[in-house]
């Protein structure tokens, strides 16, 4: 089902569906405007599977084992080190 509705372009944005429907590209600016509406809701939908994801891996490291700062520090220290040696890199 198809709905009509009355909306309105700059200028620019007219002139610019215009020349994607005399290119061939597009059968009408009509048809411009439905593929703009279908991407802006991809978009969107994909900013929400980000956001969801995003919250659970959150979620689980707030659920999880927190390091010190100093225990952090000695890790990352031992890391380096290990990646230096590795690449044989001198201080």
């Amino acid at each position: 089902m198809t709905v009509k509705s009355s909306i309105s372009l700059t200028d620019d944005q007219h002139s610019f569906a215009k020349t994607l429907v005399d290119s061939g590209r597009f059968a009408s600016v009509s048809a411009v405007l439905q593929q703009g509406v279908e991407l802006l809701r991809d978009k969107m939908d994909g900013e929400a599977l980000e956001r969801a994801a995003l919250a659970e891996i959150l979620d689980k490291r707030r659920s999880g084992q927190f390091l010190s700062a100093a225990r952090m520090d000695g890790r990352l220290s031992r890391m380096i080190d290990e990646k230096r040696r590795a690449r044989a890199v001198r201080d």
